[in-house]
């Protein structure tokens, strides 16, 4: 394998560092740390090209919250020169990484997301008669951070970079040499590169019929049963002896014709419908949107568009019928009258 020789004076370019505040800032110019920012911004951008340069750039300031979405998580937000740090990083390390990916991995990938892996999925489905489907426990807080380098140390070989690269990864732990920071650019690429070893495995050494991985959910085809149970018992060897991962038990093993839970969507060969968990966002998000037009927080063309978000949750599945039974328990007409 060739390593990268990306060095930190690409990432400390002017013009990579202008750029990557930009896509820092998008969405955010009305935060006072960006307004901050962007009004010395020739003096931040010189100080943050200085600091990368010289190896000092502090690393690990975050702000913690908690979210809820499905399940409770924790999120660890940098600060904003820390924004700008790591999509200057990730405008040239995230290309390198990108190639180390097979086709089939759908998360965090311009031009794939989250649907493309539902409709993946349900093209394999139609397919082959069996599928398998594994996730990792706490993926995030058990990434290894000794392996992570090891395998960033084979696709790059500069030293100042790799130790920038490292120094990003132990500033945050949820155990002794563990864990990466839900919230962070640099934490998405590397944990969806830290499973490609194990994406290859399944691929090429167990000759699976189809694969589609969206983060730590993986999901593989075969002819029968024996088949999908022999990717596993692979799977679950990698995992633990290669990655340092536990495989979630119990997985789940089932004929295609019967569905597949995957991104919030139950796949079926001819029919994409609504899991339990997007009912409950699509009933959330109307709740939200009717109760702050109700309060009078929000005007008729806000509720509009909030509308518009709650059905968004629903496009591309076979929802009308559940739609119409929803709007025929909890009628519109109250929230609809100013319209």
């Amino acid at each position: 394998m060739r390593r990268s020789p990306l060095g930190l004076e690409a990432v400390a370019d002017w013009h990579n560092l202008a750029a990557a505040f930009h896509r820092a800032a998008l969405g955010r110019s009305t935060r006072p740390e960006v307004q901050r920012f962007a009004a010395r911004l020739e003096t931040e951008l010189a100080h943050l090209r200085t600091d990368i340069l010289s190896g000092g750039i502090a690393v690990g300031r975050t702000r913690r919250f908690r979210i809820h979405d499905p399940k409770p998580r924790t999120i660890h937000a940098p600060c904003f020169r820390e924004r700008v740090l790591h999509h200057a990083l990730m405008a040239h390390v995230g290309p390198v990484l990108e190639r180390a990916l097979v086709a089939d991995t759908f998360a965090c990938r311009t031009g794939k997301g989250a649907l493309a892996a539902v409709q993946r999925a349900q093209h394999h489905g139609r397919r082959w008669p069996w599928w398998a489907k594994i996730d990792i426990r706490a993926y995030f807080a058990s990434i290894d951070h000794g392996i992570l380098q090891d395998l960033l140390a084979r696709r790059f070989k500069d030293r100042d970079l790799l130790t920038l690269l490292g120094r990003i990864i132990e500033a945050h732990r949820d155990g002794p040499g563990r864990g990466l920071p839900i919230g962070a650019l640099t934490s998405q690429q590397f944990a969806n590169f830290y499973l490609s070893g194990l994406d290859r495995l399944l691929l090429e050494g167990c000759r699976v019929r189809g694969f589609v991985r969206y983060m730590d959910d993986l999901v593989w085809w075969g002819d029968s049963r024996d088949a999908v149970r022999e990717g596993l018992a692979a799977a679950r060897a990698f995992a633990s002896e290669r990655l340092a991962l536990q495989v979630k038990e119990p997985v789940a093993v089932g004929q295609s014709q019967q569905g597949l839970s995957l991104c919030g969507y139950r796949i079926l060969p001819g029919r994409l419908l609504l899991s339990r968990r997007r009912k409950m966002r699509y009933s959330q998000c109307r709740r939200q949107w009717e109760g702050a037009y109700a309060g009078g927080l929000i005007d008729a063309r806000t509720l509009q568009a909030g509308y518009a978000g709650a059905l968004a949750i629903t496009l591309h599945t076979d929802a009308a019928a559940w739609r119409r039974e929803q709007l025929r328990r909890v009628p519109l007409a109250g929230a609809l009258s100013g319209l």
